[in-house]
C-alpha cells in the first residue's frame, strides 16, 4: 500500500516520536484500522463512528479530557496529559499503565499499527457539531420517548411496521452524565420503594447474588470483583470487601455447582475464564485461580463484556461474546475453505476473519476440557445471560446494531436455542436485510431466528433476571413470579433519548405475554442530561431486586412497601 502524503501537522507529530515505525507510518492504513477496530466506540471528525467514547477528531495536540459533554473518568481528568504523538503512542500501547483507572479497554501493542493510527488521527479535525441534523430532528419517531416513561407504561413493538433503513438519519446523541441532583430519585410502581443499597463503588456492572446472600459485583474498569453483605430486610449493605483484584475487565460471575453449597466461583475476564475455590461466606479468594478457558476468542476489540451462565443441569458453561464491530465492516469477503466448510465448523451464519467466534454464545464444559464452540450465532452483543427457572431455557439480553436510524434495529431479549442463527451482520428480525451487506448472503434468507421480545432500538439491553423468589421479607407479589426484569443502559444513536430504566417482561407459562413495561424510571432529566444508567440486575436473598448503576456508581434496592 503506498504511503499517504501527510499534512504538515501530521509530519510534525510523527517526528516527535522519532522511531522507525513512525517514520514509515501510513495514514490511510491507520484510517482503515480505525474504521475496523476503533469506530465501534469513537468517531474522528468526519469519519463516522460510535459515541461510547469521545470524538477523536483533532485529538493530536489536544489536552486530554476536554471534549464537551463527555463523561471522562476521574483518572483521565486528573492525569494532566496532552495528546502529543509520543503520549498517544504510550497510551495506545497500554492505556491502564499510563492512566490507571481509565475506561479505555483496548490496547494496540504493535508499534507500526499505533504509528499508522496516530498518522491518521493527525489528519483529522474536531467535528463542528455533534448535534443531530435538522432533517433528523424533523423526522424523529415518538416511539420510545423518554418523556412518556413511567412505571407501568406498556410498550410493544410491531415487527410488521419496522421502518425502512435510513428512514431517519443516524444520530450522535450522547447523554451528558451528572451527579444525582437534589430531589431526584428513581420511580417505581405503587406498592414498591427504592433505597440506596450501596454507593461509592467503581464502575459496578454485573451483579451475582451468592446462595448465602452475599452480593458479588464486577467493578470492570477497576479490574476487580467486590463482595457486599447486608442482612435480609435492610436497605443498605453493611460490609464490603475486595474479593479479588488485578483482573482484566472482569464481568461475568457464576457459582458452581448450583444449589446452596457451591465450591467454585467462575469469573470471566475480557478473554479468559477463571475459577477460584469458594465456600459460602468467603469475603476474599481462598486459593489460586484455575484457568478454565485460556483464550476465549482470537480478537478482543469492540465489545468487551463476557457473561457466564451454567445450564440448568450444570453440564454446560455458556460464554457470551459480543461482536468486534458494529456490523462486520472489516470482515473479508469469504472465509477460509468456503462458506459451507466454515459453517460446518462454526455454525449457521457464523462470521469470520476478525469476527471469528464473535457475536456468538459459546459453550464448553465446567472444566473447560473441550474448546469453546458456537452454541448460537448472529447475536451481536449478548451482554447479559440467564437461565429461565421455569424450563431451563437460556436467555440473552442483546444490543443490536447502530447506524440505520432512530428505530432500527430493535434490541431484544430472547430464548437462545442451540444451532440457531439470529441474523447479525447480514439480517435482523427474520428476513430484514441490512443494506450494508445487501445481496451478500442470500443463502441465509429464511433461516434467521426471530427474537422473542423486541425492545426499542438503541435502548442498550444489558442485565436480565427471571424473578423466582418464593420466600423472603421482601418477596414480590405472586403476579411477578416468572417475569423477566431487564436493565436498559440507554441510547446514544437515537435523536430522541430512550432507555435508562429497568423494565419488566411479563411471562405466562414460561412464554412472553407480549411487550414489556417500565418498572424503574426517572434517571433522565431532560433531552441532554441523565444521572443514572442501569446495568446489572439480580434477586437478593430476601426477595428484593438489586440494580447496579455505573453512572451513579451505586446499587439500588427495590422492595415491596412493608405494612
Amino acid at each position: 500500500m503506498p504511503v499517504t502524503r501527510l499534512p504538515a501537522l501530521a509530519v510534525l507529530a510523527l517526528c516527535a516520536l522519532g522511531n522507525t515505525a513512525t517514520a514509515q507510518a501510513d495514514a490511510q492504513a491507520g484510517r482503515q484500522r480505525f474504521e475496523q477496530n476503533c469506530a465501534i466506540c469513537h468517531s474522528a471528525g468526519r469519519v463516522a463512528g460510535g459515541a461510547v467514547g469521545p470524538d477523536l477528531g483533532g485529538v493530536v495536540g489536544r489536552a486530554a479530557a476536554v471534549v464537551d459533554g463527555y463523561g471522562y473518568t476521574r483518572a483521565l481528568r486528573d492525569a494532566g496529559l496532552t495528546w502529543d504523538a509520543a503520549t498517544l503512542d504510550r497510551f495506545l500501547a497500554a492505556p491502564s499503565k499510563l492512566v490507571p483507572g481509565t475506561a479505555m479497554p483496548v490496547a494496540t501493542p504493535d508499534a507500526a499499527q499505533r504509528a499508522d493510527l496516530i498518522a491518521f488521527l493527525a489528519t483529522t479535525h474536531a467535528a463542528t457539531s455533534a448535534a443531530t441534523p435538522a432533517a433528523g430532528a424533523a423526522a424523529r419517531s415518538t416511539a420510545g420517548d423518554w418523556r412518556r416513561d413511567a412505571p407501568g407504561q406498556h410498550h410493544q413493538l410491531d415487527l410488521a411496521s419496522l421502518p425502512a433503513p435510513y428512514a431517519t438519519p443516524s444520530s450522535r446523541n450522547r447523554a451528558q452524565t451528572l451527579a444525582q441532583p437534589r430531589g431526584a430519585w428513581p420511580k417505581v410502581p405503587p406498592g414498591f420503594v427504592v433505597s440506596l443499597w450501596a454507593d461509592d463503588l467503581s464502575d459496578p456492572r454485573r451483579l451475582r447474588v451468592a446462595p448465602n446472600g452475599d452480593v458479588f459485583v464486577a467493578e470492570t474498569t477497576a479490574g476487580r470483583v467486590r463482595v457486599l453483605r447486608g442482612a435480609d430486610g435492610t436497605d443498605h449493605a453493611e460490609r464490603r470487601e475486595v474479593f479479588v483484584d488485578g483482573l482484566d475487565r472482569p464481568f461475568g460471575i457464576a457459582f458452581y455447582p448450583a444449589g446452596n453449597d457451591p465450591h467454585w466461583i467462575y469469573i470471566a475476564e475480557n478473554n479468559r475464564v477463571l475459577r477460584y475455590p469458594y465456600r459460602n461466606g468467603d469475603l476474599e479468594v481462598r486459593g489460586k485461580a484455575q484457568t478454565i478457558v485460556a483464550k476465549i476468542v482470537e480478537t478482543t476489540g469492540g465489545h468487551t463484556t463476557r457473561d457466564l451462565q451454567f445450564s440448568a443441569d450444570g453440564r454446560q458453561l455458556f460464554i457470551s461474546v459480543g461482536s468486534g464491530s458494529n456490523v462486520a465492516e472489516g470482515m473479508p469477503g469469504t472465509p477460509r475453505g468456503g462458506l459451507l466448510e466454515w459453517q460446518h465448523q462454526h455454525g449457521l451464519g457464523a462470521s469470520w476473519g476478525g469476527e471469528t467466534g464473535r457475536a456468538d454464545v459459546l459453550v464448553t464444559d465446567p472444566l473447560g476440557t473441550s474448546a469453546p464452540r458456537a452454541y448460537a450465532t448472529g447475536i451481536r452483543n449478548c451482554v447479559g445471560m440467564t437461565v429461565q427457572p421455569a424450563n431451563g431455557a437460556l436467555w440473552c439480553a442483546t444490543n443490536e446494531r447502530d447506524g440505520l436510524g432512530d428505530d432500527l434495529v430493535p434490541d431484544y431479549v430472547t430464548r437462545v436455542d442451540e444451532g440457531a442463527f439470529y441474523g447479525w451482520p447480514w439480517y435482523y428480525f427474520g428476513d430484514h436485510e441490512d443494506p450494508r451487506h445487501a445481496g451478500a448472503r442470500p443463502d441465509l434468507k429464511g433461516k434467521v431466528r426471530v427474537p422473542d421480545v423486541p425492545l426499542q432500538a438503541h435502548s442498550a439491553a444489558l442485565g436480565i433476571v427471571f424473578y423466582d423468589a418464593d420466600r423472603g421479607v421482601a418477596q414480590f407479589p405472586a403476579t411477578y413470579r416468572g417475569d423477566a426484569f431487564v436493565a436498559l443502559h440507554g441510547s446514544w444513536n437515537r435523536s430522541l433519548r430512550t432507555g435508562y430504566k429497568l423494565v419488566r417482561v411479563p411471562m405466562q407459562d414460561g412464554q412472553p405475554r407480549g411487550g414489556y413495561e417500565d418498572f424503574m424510571t426517572g434517571f433522565v432529566l431532560d433531552d441532554d442530561r441523565v444521572w443514572g444508567r442501569p446495568v446489572g440486575v439480580d434477586i437478593a436473598h430476601d426477595g428484593a431486586l438489586l440494580v447496579s448503576d455505573d453512572v451513579g456508581e451505586r446499587i439500588w434496592r427495590i422492595a415491596p412497601v412493608t405494612p
